[in-house]
């Protein structure tokens, strides 16, 4: 068990974020845990993660994160810069890690004169280290999860607007009470069900609640930052990763299909990736698409009734009202529900 003591105001400093890296990681440590077969949902995806890191020489050193063990500097890990940052963003603050950090936190894993072969590096030559990983979670990124990304990305949006309005509307100890079936919340104390042992304090602090695709139940949390206590829950979603990115499906024929007789091909093509919420960046990211020519589309789908917009913070997701369900169903032959 790891139980974590919140004082009010690091309660009241309740957020949440979304983290690519934080993703990353646990794919990697869901990874090492099923080296031959991963379960549902993640079989398909992980068949294609492990042929990435036995074939791609440059994401070999993400591979480091097999090796740390449950126990390891958060400076591996930083908590995510904002609430919605990009890869890039991310891994700009791992590479800027400063030595000082390292110093400081290194200690309280291992002693100085005992450190790990994985480690010493980041001591002996800190920013050749701190890139070499940067530049290996970039290329295992690019060619393990990017692909799905878009599609996790709308499904993690919708869980922190979900999370955001109970915090909002309910306050923070409805949001803990809820967040997941191996978190338990009785005040002060945050308790993670989990085989290791620990125990922290906040004091004075901010509590970060990321959730992550990739979790599979797995809770993780950092503690070594000054200001910020991180943990991580299992998001809703993780379903999508039994599909494959809609970028690789066959595309339908175009004489066949209905759909795209009825509304044309770009627009039936539009239809059948907002069975789950998407950005229009992230709809042309899948589709292959240029930006203005997704925009169009989503404009005409918009005045027709069949797709809806909701801005959550800076971004706009796009996703079917009933009548575009009906249309993807009935004449799509393909299966959706309505996204909130």
């Amino acid at each position: 068990m790891i139980r974590i003591e919140l004082d009010e105001p690091t309660l009241t400093r309740t957020r949440i974020a979304t983290s690519p890296l934080w993703e990353a990681k646990c794919s990697l440590y869901l990874l090492d845990r099923y080296p031959d077969e991963a379960p549902w949902p993640y079989t398909g995806w992980a068949r294609h993660a492990h042929r990435v890191l036995a074939e791609l020489p440059e994401a070999a050193p993400a591979r480091l994160y097999s090796k740390t063990g449950s126990w390891y500097p958060d400076f591996l890990g930083p908590v995510p810069p904002t609430a919605s940052p990009t890869i890039a963003e991310e891994l700009a603050v791992l590479r800027a890690t400063p030595a000082s950090v390292i110093a400081e936190q290194i200690p309280r894993y291992h002693r100085p004169d005992d450190l790990p072969g994985w480690l010493r590096p980041f001591v002996t030559d800190r920013q050749a280290a701190l890139d070499r990983l940067a530049d290996g979670l970039q290329a295992y990124w690019d060619a393990a999860i990017a692909p799905w990304w878009p599609a996790m990305r709308a499904a993690l949006d919708e869980e922190v607007l979900h999370r955001a309005r109970a915090l909002a509307a309910h306050g923070p100890d409805a949001l803990l009470a809820d967040l997941h079936e191996r978190v338990r919340w009785e005040r002060p104390t945050l308790t993670l069900v989990k085989p290791s042992e620990g125990q922290f304090t906040a004091v004075d602090q901010r509590l970060l609640l990321i959730p992550l695709i990739f979790s599979r139940g797995a809770l993780t949390f950092s503690t070594d930052h000054p200001e910020i206590l991180a943990v991580s829950y299992q998001a809703r979603g993780s379903v999508l990763l039994a599909d494959r990115p809609a970028a690789e499906k066959p595309a339908a024929d175009p004489a066949t299909d209905r759909l795209a007789v009825l509304v044309g091909r770009g627009r039936a093509q539009v239809l059948r990736a907002l069975t789950r919420p998407a950005t229009t960046a992230g709809l042309a990211a899948t589709l292959g698409l240029a930006p203005s020519t997704v925009s169009e589309q989503l404009s005409a789908l918009l005045t027709a009734g069949v797709v809806h917009r909701r801005r959550v913070g800076r971004r706009v997701l796009y996703g079917l009202e009933p009548a575009g369900v009906a249309l993807v169903q009935l004449i799509g032959d393909e299966p959706a529900t309505a996204s909130a």
